[in-house]
């Protein structure tokens, strides 16, 4: 792509051109001789790329990788007034060049081996949580080793390898670029076969997701997608978050921005602050709107150079709304044909080619390594209308569907998931890992739903003619319903008990449940009709174990009180067998 513009001043042959049209555009022309002030010449724009290497991680950008915070204090020093605000044609560097890294070479690459793409030829330490950042060689490049330098502490521009390559010799420092629209290559794309735990029961037990997944979140204002969103990113169990405010309100993003640096993770006994493993690029919605179009793709691109070194990242676009808003914002200003909604007509292709880009894959180069890159994206349909074009376009290519219910929210039940509409295509790709966690996993989820979805149905007969129409059998389904609904399904994410749930924690309140409900609809059905086993009979006979599984959620789902907690669940099992033996034997 080139662009007319003209020479604002010239130094002298081979010297830096600076153009009038934009005081930050510098182009290097090989030779300028005979170019006089106001000369017009063609300057070809690079595509938007971003920049690779140590330091990403912790940091704030904006949709275009500028460093937030370095602009801040930046302006701060010169202007106060001025520092709420990115001046405009401001341009710094995405990563900090004078900061030191300690470099460690790869001992299995020697001068003379031929390597390509891919290959890690070094490592540094970024921080306690990523202890390896793998230095890569770039997608596209190729050839000898020529040159290597030893370990030591050397900035991100610092030389390291020089290859040869048809008699050109190039050298690869610790980073380097990649466009944003591209997505980077890898040697295999693979099957998902592990769960993305997000920490909240009503995902992980009814409508789990893989790494590598691709998920969507639509539902109206205030049903708790952000949330959701900021959830996963503190307590899912991804090596990695790519954060993408796009186009959020900004109340939104400075929580986000002051919580996170906040948070702590326990790692080997020791608490670490999560913003360690976390880059937040911040696009709020009175940033440009080019820049909140670029930045999904900006934190897609800076996931994936994290996948390629066998890491297990997630990006959380909130909300992909916003980001097709400024898409037919562009379209429009372009004078393009509109499509529905004034949305263009290639906006479900450009969805699909960003969701195409989320996935479990063998990366590039030696030594061997997986990685993967799951993405979640929030949609934001207005009034909630699930019938929108973005949520449409967005149902028809991913694979989760946490489906947000208002109505739920606003009976303050939360995470406001409704268990009716919402769906996963990746139950059978996980059905050999829950198995393999525990033989009762997947009956137990499967019977959950199967309750709930009967629930729903005998509601509708109750409306009708009453609850006293209902059988015994019917009554306990409806109790035990309201038991999943209210102490299971519901988590408080600002509690200490329920901030997040393991998965030994979400099983154990899975068996104790449907085991109550085993038993329960076993003594109702075997009961004769004159020592007759009603609802109200269990519910006072039992009244001790339904508080005990009321009380399930309240324990604090630690490491180190595990196996108290796993004590409990067992316990909980026993005296249930226990009271529905002692109750049949004094019928």
């Amino acid at each position: 792509m080139q662009e007319l513009v003209k020479v604002g001043w010239d130094k002298s042959v081979g010297e830096i051109i600076k153009l009038d049209r934009d005081t930050a555009a510098i182009q290097c022309y090989e030779d300028t001789s005979g170019l006089t002030i106001g000369d017009p010449i063609l300057r070809t724009k690079a595509p938007l790329s971003v920049e690779l290497g140590p330091g990403i991680l912790t940091t704030i950008y904006d949709g275009i990788q500028r460093p937030l915070q370095v602009i801040y204090d930046q302006i701060l020093a010169v202007d106060k007034r001025m520092a709420p605000y990115v001046p405009k044609g401001v341009e710094l560097a995405s990563l900090d060049r004078n900061k030191e890294w300690t470099y460690n070479p790869d001992k299995s690459i020697k001068v003379g081996d031929h390597i390509t793409g891919g290959y890690v030829f070094g490592s540094v330490f970024e921080n306690n949580l990523f202890t390896n950042h793998k230095l890569m060689v770039p997608p596209k490049a190729r050839g000898t080793v020529k040159w290597i330098e030893g370990s030591g502490d050397y900035n991100v521009e610092r030389p390291l390898i020089t290859l040869e390559y048809e008699g050109v010799e190039t050298s690869y420092n610790m980073f380097h670029q990649w466009s944003v629209r591209k997505p980077r290559p890898c040697a295999e794309k693979l099957e998902g076969n592990a769960p993305l735990l997000t920490g909240q029961r009503v995902l992980d037990a009814l409508f789990p997701s893989v790494l590598g997944g691709t998920c969507c979140i639509p539902g109206a204002f205030g049903c708790g997608k952000t949330c959701i969103s900021q959830a996963l990113s503190k307590y899912s169990n991804s090596t990695g978050i790519m954060y993408v405010g796009c186009g959020e309100r900004g109340n939104e993003m400075a929580e986000v921005l002051s919580e996170f640096p906040e948070l702590e993770i326990e790692i080997n006994g020791k608490k670490e602050n999560i913003m360690q493993r976390t880059c937040l690029v911040a696009n709020t919605s009175n940033m440009p709107v080019a820049a909140r179009e670029a930045s999904i793709y900006t934190g897609i691109t800076l996931a994936e150079y994290f996948r390629d070194m066998g890491y297990h990242m997630s990006m959380m676009a909130d909300s992909t709304s916003r980001w097709a808003e400024a898409l037919r914002e562009i379209s429009g200003r372009l004078a393009e044909m509109p499509a529905e909604q004034g949305y263009p007509a290639y906006m479900p292709s450009r969805l699909a080619e960003f969701y195409e880009r989320a996935g479990r894959v063998t990366c590039l180069g030696s030594p061997h390594r997986e990685g993967s890159v799951s993405i979640v994206g929030a949609v934001s349909p207005p009034g909630g209308d699930f019938a929108d074009p973005v949520t449409t376009a967005t149902l028809n290519i991913v694979q989760v569907f946490w489906g947000l219910d208002k109505s739920l929210a606003q009976r303050k039940h939360f995470p406001s998931v409704n268990w009716n509409i919402s769906y996963s295509n990746y139950e059978n790709q996980l059905a050999s890992f829950f198995e393999e966690f525990n033989d009762n996993f997947v009956p137990c989820k499967a019977k959950m739903k199967a309750i709930l979805q009967e629930e729903g149905e005998l509601n509708e007969i109750v409306r009708l003619v009453g609850r006293d129409s209902l059988n015994e059998d019917q009554k306990v389904c409806i109790a035990v319903a309201s038991l999943i609904k209210e102490e299971f399904l519901q988590q408080d994410a600002f509690s200490k008990h329920d901030y997040t749930c393991p998965l030994w924690k979400t099983f154990g309140m899975m068996r104790c449940i449907c085991h109550f409900y085993d038993q329960s609809l076993k003594a109702c059905t075997e009961s004769d009709k004159e020592n007759k086993v009603t609802w109200e009979l269990i519910k006072v006979a039992l009244s001790d174990e339904l508080e005990d599984l009321v009380q399930m959620k309240f324990k604090i789902p630690e490491e180190s009180n595990q196996s108290n907690v796993e004590k409990f669940f067992d316990d909980l099992v026993n005296n249930i067998n226990t009271k529905f033996r002692t109750m049949k034997s004094n019928m």
